[in-house]
This record gives C-alpha cells, sequence and structure tokens, in this order.
C-alpha cells in the first residue's frame, strides 16, 4: 500500500523525487528500489513554472548620511576630542587581504572619527 500519492513526479511510496523517464519502459525510485511501468505515465502532462520575485522599488528611510554615521556597535571608548565615553564602530579591509582590517571609530556626542590599524 502507498503512502504517498497524487502527483507522478514523486514515488508514491517513499515520497522521492521520480528521475525522467529513460530508455527502459520503466522508472525506478533511487531511494526505495519502487519500479513503476513508464505507461502508467501516458498521457499524463507535467508541466513547471518558474516564479521570480517581483521587483519592488527601493524605499528610502529618510535616514540622513549623518544618522548612518552613528549606526553600529556602541563600545567604551574614550573620544579624544571630546574626552566622553562611547564611540561607534565598523571595519573595513583596506590593505591586504594579509594584514588586518582597519577599524574607524565615531563618537556618539561630537561625531568625531578616529580610525585604528589592526
Amino acid at each position: 500500500m502507498s503512502c504517498f500519492s497524487g502527483d507522478p513526479n514523486f514515488c508514491p511510496e517513499c515520497g522521492n523525487v521520480l528521475p525522467l523517464p529513460g530508455a527502459p519502459d520503466f522508472i525506478k525510485c533511487p531511494r526505495c528500489e519502487f519500479i513503476i511501468p513508464v505507461q502508467e505515465l501516458a498521457n499524463q502532462v507535467i508541466t513547471s513554472s518558474v516564479v521570480f520575485n517581483p521587483l519592488e522599488p527601493m524605499v528610502s528611510t529618510g535616514e540622513t548620511e549623518e544618522d548612518s554615521e552613528l549606526k553600529g556597535p556602541v563600545i567604551d571608548r574614550r573620544c579624544s576630542r571630546c574626552n566622553k565615553e562611547g564611540m561607534v564602530y565598523h571595519t573595513r579591509q583596506m590593505r591586504s587581504a594579509d594584514e588586518g582590517q582597519t577599524v574607524f571609530f565615531t563618537c556618539i556626542h561630537c561625531r568625531y572619527q578616529e580610525k585604528e590599524d589592526s
């Protein structure tokens, strides 16, 4: 007794995807060895379609360039200009791949920027 039924693309015993019919007069499931004669699939139309995600217009968040500077994790680092704690940082690979990253720090109070080669 079959566990699965319906779609001719799948094995009725284990649900595995069946291979396309070839030269032999049967289709053999590669998982459970179930054999189905090709004549059982005669006069059946198998269709497929490709669906792409629709293109959506870019939505502006209203964020300015100054606001984007202050995004990122806040760390306990003292600003060398205003001497207050709290800076955000981001990293970039500015030099060759075998050297460390460059870390850019921005003060959340005065927006002073520092960089550190690590």
